[in-house]
């Protein structure tokens, strides 16, 4: 079991990751400040003095702008492979009253910024309705459904996954690295050139690189996790010494 496509594109998109705002026929693109609501729609927060501002504002006679606001994956540490760049494309317009602070509060729930609070008194919350959807992962294009990425939910393990692998590779590297070996010599692989590391992480499993210049293998969890508790449970009896078996000579 891995992410899908839209799963991967939802949880780049939701705003934990830095976003550029591509509008059209405006100068740009312009960095953002954004998120995503539980429908899969792009928030996008602006002040009367940034340009962003300026740029998304409709003009005369028109209701929103066309906007493409492109996301490009950090890889959470050193090593790690990609899970590319995401284009969310769509029609932006601008809410107020109920709606606008309907849309602040999702948006808080991703980045709890202090001009949530001046919205409708200086700072504006747009809205994209979303159109298409594009990943692209080494060197390929993969079209989403709009329906498909709104359907899907941000990874729950992405916007803590490099803090666990940290966590991992300082406090828990001897232990880990058993377990792998335990699961790859069950699975085949009978020779390592090197440790194998923990170079991602989301709510499926493991990619693990098998040794520093070595293939990438995937360790699937039992089932999807659903949190940070869960995954918790889920490595206890992996990262307790008292528990785990002792590793094979």
């Amino acid at each position: 079991m891995q992410p899908s496509p839209a799963e991967i594109a939802r949880t780049m998109a939701s705003g934990r990751l830095p976003g550029m705002a591509h509008v059209a026929c405006r100068p740009g693109p312009h960095a953002v400040r954004h998120a995503t609501d539980p429908m899969g729609r792009i928030l996008l927060l602006a002040t009367g003095s940034d340009l962003l501002d300026g740029a998304l504002r409709p003009v005369a006679g028109t209701d929103d702008t066309a906007v493409v606001l492109e996301v490009a994956d950090v890889p959470p540490v050193a090593g790690s492979p990609t899970h590319g760049r995401v284009w969310v494309s769509g029609w932006v317009g601008p809410l107020d009253g109920a709606p606008a602070r309907m849309a602040a509060l999702d948006f808080a729930d991703v980045h709890a910024c202090p001009d949530l609070l001046d919205v409708g008194r200086g700072a504006t919350m747009y809205r994209m309705e979303v159109a298409e959807v594009r990943l692209e992962r080494c060197g390929v294009t993969i079209d989403v459904d709009p329906d498909e990425y709104a359907a899907a939910e941000p990874d729950p393990i992405g916007a803590i996954e490099s803090e666990l692998l940290v966590d991992l590779a300082d406090h828990h590297r001897a232990e880990m690295t058993a377990f792998i070996r335990r699961q790859l010599r069950d699975a085949g692989h009978r020779s390592l050139a090197g440790d194998p590391q923990v170079v991602r992480m989301d709510r499926y499993g493991f990619v693990v690189a098998l040794g520093p210049h070595g293939p990438r293998a995937r360790l699937a969890f039992p089932a999807p996790v659903r949190d940070r508790a869960e995954l918790a449970r889920l490595l206890h009896p992996v990262l307790c010494r008292r528990c785990a078996p002792p590793a094979a000579a």
